[in-house]
């Protein structure tokens, strides 16, 4: 039996596991004496299905070692190379060489440089022999100005307004008295139930979160931080200024004038003039004392422990009031306040709009708004939103109050607009 040189001289056949990028994977047999060339040849057969019609495409793959990654090198045996059996191989294509660039390329790229815009200082350097013109030309500013800063100002004078309006009316003091009483009402009725359940849940004494509440506006954080703070505070449990300071007792009412006598008509309108000079006095007088009771219920009421702290770092005690009252016993803010510009001042938020401004103008000739300020709760929302600005919401929400606080927000956003 005739048997070729090479079967009998042949090396020992391993078996590899060859995988391609595109995911294609196969066994290839092969002896320990044939060349990486050979091995790939084998391989991009298999791979392209027996066909090598290009020439290029033995030369633009190449075969890794997928365990050590590196690349074999075509003129060594499999022997040479390492390789065992069952090892696995990558057969992957060759990265082409970037393209030198192009003379079009380059020149474009030049040409982009020259064009290239001057630079400020460039600028400045051609430009400094010119003569300087038109240095006086106005710049023309678009402020748009917020509303929650201007509608401070613009309660303070609808507040005047409200108060001339209802001094005016007949039954002024009776419409003050129920105001008065809507105040007292107001008071009580301010906690959130809600809020207060989950104080007194905590543990807190419900007299102390009513407190911590109505000095927080009804914030269920702060109001907690305000209770953790002043726990050892022995002025904890002391009532809020105004909690239990009794009505205003009515003025009593003049005795009426007697009729006057036939023969005495002169002395007569004389003591009826006087009569009716000493009521009017006496309502004025009255009118006063409620103006000064709803002012003293909303008087502010600075953070005791707040005004401590600020204190200690250096500040005036003066000064730290203001801070916490400009921004709403807030001891943080309060204190940026404080180390910053210090805008708006205190006196700032006293201050209101201009009366002859077509805003206010607008605002006063609106029906919605002047029927509202002939009504004493109108009145009363104006004082609360002044001295507690997060008390908005709930005036907004009030079927008596919410139509007149929304046309005051259309005029101000339609004249800010234009």
């Amino acid at each position: 039996m005739f048997v070729q040189e090479e079967k009998i001289f042949a090396g020992k056949v391993l078996k590899v596991h060859v995988c391609t990028m595109e995911g294609t994977e196969w066994l290839e047999e092969v002896t320990e004496d044939t060349t990486i060339e050979k091995l790939k040849e084998k391989c991009l057969k298999h791979y392209v299905h027996g066909s090598l019609e290009d020439p290029k495409t033995l030369t633009h793959h190449k075969l890794i070692h997928a365990a050590t990654e590196r690349i074999l090198t075509e003129s060594k045996t499999v022997a040479e190379e390492n390789l065992k059996d069952k090892d696995c191989l990558l057969l992957i294509k060759k990265r082409p060489p970037q393209a030198p660039p192009k003379m079009a390329d380059i020149s474009s790229e030049e040409k982009k440089q020259e064009n290239k815009a001057p630079d400020k200082d460039a600028i400045l350097k051609a430009t400094a022999n010119l003569s300087t013109c038109n240095t006086e030309r106005a710049v023309t500013q678009h402020n748009i100005k917020d509303f929650q800063t201007e509608l401070r100002k613009i309660l303070v004078s609808l507040i005047e307004v409200a108060q001339k309006l209802l001094a005016l009316n007949p039954d002024a003091v009776e419409l003050f008295k129920k105001a008065n009483a809507m105040l007292d009402e107001d008071e009580e009725d301010r906690v959130d139930e809600t809020a207060l359940q989950q104080l007194t849940e905590m543990g807190f004494p419900e007299s102390r979160a009513v407190k911590a509440l109505r000095l927080n506006h009804m914030s269920v954080t702060q109001a907690m931080e305000w209770l953790i703070e002043h726990v050892d505070d022995p002025m904890v449990d002391t009532p809020l200024p105004g909690q239990d300071t009794p009505g205003v007792a009515a003025a009593a009412a003049p005795a009426p004038a007697p009729a006057p006598a036939p023969s005495a008509t002169a002395s007569g309108d004389r003591a009826r003039l006087s009569s009716q000079a000493s009521l009017e006095e006496a309502k004025q007088d009255e009118l006063t004392e409620i103006f000064k009771r709803i002012r003293r219920k909303r008087e502010f009421r600075p953070d005791s422990q707040a005004v401590i702290a600020l204190m200690e770092m250096g500040f005036d005690e003066k000064e730290v009031i203001d801070a916490l009252r400009v921004n709403n016993n807030q001891q943080d803010a309060a204190c940026e306040w404080l180390l910053g510009d210090r805008k708006p001042t205190p006196e700032d938020l006293d201050k209101g709009i201009d009366t002859s401004s077509p805003l206010f103008q607008a605002i006063l000739e609106n029906p919605v708004v002047q029927l509202g300020l002939t009504n004493p709760k109108t009145l009363l929302a104006f004082e609360d939103m002044l001295e507690n600005p997060l008390n908005s919401t709930q005036w907004m929400n009030d079927p008596e109050t919410g139509p007149v606080m929304l046309q005051i927000s259309r005029i101000f956003q339609t004249l800010n607009r234009t």
